[in-house]
């Protein structure tokens, strides 16, 4: 049935409800975190396979099992859901990533918040300027990653041109090099990558998952496509430290 999930422990509750769709992988477990550490109630949406990794959690989430890009099982998830974070995959080139958005985009309810999940690669609106380290990873893995059947970057590009070009309440945060490590803070952005500020491409994935569930509330990120950047980095501390110590 395609109903709202019931907590697992059959109570209800007047939390403000947020899906997480692909809550099983590393940035998915942060992302379920920080919602918990807000106060939200999380439905988290992972394949079948990996329930287990959840179980850190224990009765504090209600877990909707099935392949992330089903549209059975993301209305499942979404159903009575305030705001839904969604990782967005290139796995395989069975249009993965582009499922999952347009499920997300047909279901969510009207005024949801929805916020996903990219790298740097996806640009909004053409003005991000890109390292030659990053368009050769793009031009030459990208293609290799295609040919072995393993990811397919043009799935993501097409699944975020399908985000950007709907009415609804969504953030695309990309994401820079991700690395692990305790928090260091929220991490600051720019709407174009080759802006100064990112220049140190490094962001702690615990603190890109707090990105993620800080945009739930923060209207200014109301279709926006930021870029981020970790705020102790050293491209982030020279910015805030004013035009002299940048130049």
């Amino acid at each position: 049935m395609d109903t709202a999930p019931a907590r697992n422990d059959g109570t209800s509750s007047a939390k403000p409800r947020v899906c997480i769709i692909g809550a099983s992988g590393k940035l998915g477990r942060y992302m379920v975190r920080h919602a918990l550490d807000r106060g939200y109630d999380v439905v988290a949406v992972c394949r079948e396979a990996s329930v287990g990794k959840l179980d850190v959690f224990g009765d504090q989430i209600t877990i909707v099992p099935g392949q992330t890009d089903s549209r059975p099982v993301v209305k499942r998830g979404v159903d009575g859901c305030d705001s839904v974070l969604t990782v967005l995959v290139p796995r395989g080139v069975d249009r993965y990533s582009t499922r999952t958005a347009q499920a997300v985009l047909d279901s969510a309810k009207p005024g949801a918040r929805l916020i996903f999940s990219c790298g740097w690669h996806i640009t909004r609106d053409g003005l991000d300027t890109y390292s030659w380290k990053l368009r050769a990873l793009v031009k030459i893995a990208g293609p290799v990653a295609k040919l072995v059947r393993f990811a397919d970057l043009d799935d993501q590009v097409e699944a975020c041109r399908r985000v950007f070009a709907s009415d609804t309440r969504w953030t695309v945060v990309r994401g820079s090099d991700l690395e692990e490590g305790d928090s260091e803070g929220l991490p600051v952005w720019s709407r174009h990558v080759g802006d100064p500020i990112l220049r140190s491409n490094t962001t702690r994935r615990i603190d890109f998952a707090q990105f993620m569930v800080e945009a739930l509330t923060d209207d200014e990120l109301v279709q926006e496509a930021p870029a981020i950047v970790g705020c102790r980095t050293p491209s982030a501390l020279a910015h805030a430290a004013g035009p002299t110590a940048r130049s």
